[in-house]
């Protein structure tokens, strides 16, 4: 090999084994100690050598290992640099439908974001395709990620859900990391999207090779809950793909419902109730909601229509695909009927109607049949919820020492019952409620308090309260008896707990992995 060979090799070899990206690796550091020699620097020093090529062998070496020994200290000082803040650390996925991965460095800044499926690369669009978030701190990119998706409707049903998962091989980073960035997207969702279940999960990056082997276009962290609900629910793991289709939301159902069959996804649903309404010839100027309810019984999906600016709405079994409720052939229906006279108060209407008269006039009616007005009740709860293909609100609310549970009908508004029950037995002894905001209503003495009821559920769940991630307390009464419901997340797990308000004991509880 002549000397001029020799030189070529060098540089190809400096060239193939640390690219010049310097400029974009210091803009991720500090300032440095010392001084730094460029790599563009360094090559054009090597490639120089070739002027010298025509003198003795001996010289040329000592240029060579001159060379070599500047590449040397760029190694022990920039290739740290280079591994701090360029090296691969965690890898962190977000889905819902759309997946989207996030690679992060050992000082939890972006390396890359990917979208990995065309949903995901909508909702990145306006980020430049991920692009815009490199070098920001990963709680940064998250929340923004977070609120792309709530911008673009994934997070907007009551009942959605979002995955958070992170992989690396250094666990207690990664549940450190699981801990802040479910709190960070917990916080976001609060004000923009409250009924949404923020999901998490941890594993190796190893594990997470393993998991992105299937070629589904979504996450490792995804294929993880799929691989779950087949090892779990006893599914055929031919049906991966199937599986991988659905959203977050879905697959959590199932898990829930520990349910075998595969659902017919929320496209399938929204077809099945078009053509039930007659609507797909208008199908672009159709707009469409989907809510899956698969722990439901039967479970279904809540199809909302928008036609001509009136909603309809349809509810469509999971597994079959038929249409259980809702209006049929809208499009022949006529827009205008004759009069009728207003139904009797308590007079249920048919399912098919697909009027929502929405949750403030359904609370309107539980507190007008109390002769009661908003500012003179506490703990109130309304659900939403569909009995036997109607729409139903449930209401539940207290006024003084008296609980009101009344149903509403979701379409017309009329009361169908409502269960009133008197708590005269804690009637001595009664101080300030601090859970009723200070509206003066009173509980009895000896209630043991949400502090102490969380403690008692905690202790039982040999957990920390600084290794919760959330917390929910809810007092309550059941058939007489002081109850406080406590919810917390820990670790991967999701607890449940029903504490006796007055004893402390632990009446019942569950745990079950935080899918």
């Amino acid at each position: 090999m002549t000397d001029r060979e020799l030189v070529r090799k060098l540089a190809d070899a400096v060239d193939r084994a640390a690219p010049d990206d310097l400029e974009a690796i210091l803009s991720r550091c500090g300032g440095e100690n010392g001084s730094v020699m460029e790599l563009k620097e360094l090559k054009q020093t090597i490639i120089d050598v070739e002027a010298v090529a025509v003198k003795p062998r001996k010289k040329l070496r000592l240029w060579l290992a001159a060379a070599c020994a500047a590449l040397v200290l760029l190694g022990t000082g920039g290739g740290l640099m280079y591994h701090q803040s360029y090296a691969v650390a965690s890898v962190v996925s977000l889905d819902v439908n759309p997946s989207i991965e996030l690679k992060v460095s050992r000082n939890e800044r972006v390396i890359s974001c990917t979208a990995l499926n065309t949903e995901a690369a909508a909702v990145l669009f306006d980020m430049d395709g991920g692009a815009d978030l490199k070098g920001t701190k990963v709680d940064v990119a998250v929340n923004a990620i977070v609120g792309a998706l709530v911008r673009e409707g994934y997070l907007d049903s009551i009942s959605s859900a979002i995955l958070i998962s992170v992989e690396d091989n250094d666990q207690d980073r990664a549940a450190r990391l699981q801990a802040e960035l479910v709190a960070s997207v917990d916080g976001v969702l609060k004000t923009q999207a409250p009924g949404t279940s923020v999901l998490s999960q941890t594993f190796t990056l190893d594990a997470g090779t393993n998991y992105v082997n299937y070629d589904s276009g979504i996450s490792a962290g995804k294929a993880a809950l799929v691989q779950k609900v087949i090892e779990r629910n006893g599914v055929d793991a031919d049906a991966f793909d199937q599986l991988a289709a659905l959203s977050v939301e879905e697959l959590n159902d199932l898990l829930k419902a520990g349910e075998k069959r595969i659902p017919i996804g929320k496209s399938a649903a929204a077809w099945a109730a078009q053509e039930y309404a007659g609507t797909l010839v208008l199908s672009s100027n159709v707009v469409q909601d989907v809510d899956p309810e698969l722990d439901d019984t039967p479970p279904h999906y809540e199809v909302e229509l928008s036609v001509s600016g009136r909603e309809y709405e349809y509810v469509v079994d999971a597994f079959t695909g038929e249409v259980l409720s809702g209006q049929k052939d809208i499009l022949n229906t006529p827009t205008t009927t004759p009069a009728a006279p207003d139904p009797a108060p308590q007079d249920p209407v048919t399912p098919s109607q697909s009027q929502d008269v929405g949750r403030d006039a359904a609370k309107k009616a539980a507190l007008d049949n109390a002769g009661l007005s908003e500012k003179d009740v506490t703990g109130m709860k309304i659900e939403r919820e569909w009995d036997d293909g109607r729409l139903e609100y449930e209401i539940e609310f207290w006024c003084g020492n008296t609980e009101y549970d009344c149903t509403v009908d979701g379409h017309t508004g009329a009361l169908l019952k409502c269960e009133i029950d008197h708590h005269e037995e804690y009637n001595s002894g009664f101080h300030s409620d601090p859970y009723h905001n200070g509206s003066g209503n009173t509980i009895s003495s000896a209630d043991i308090g949400a502090e102490a009821a969380k403690a008692a559920a905690l202790t039982h769940a040999g957990v920390a309260e600084g290794q919760v991630t959330k917390m929910a307390v809810e007092r309550d009464w059941d058939d007489g008896l002081l109850e406080y419901e406590v919810e917390f997340k820990s670790g991967g797990m999701e607890y449940e707990y029903t504490i006796d308000g007055t004893t402390g004991a632990i009446l019942k509880y569950d745990s079950e992995w935080d899918d």
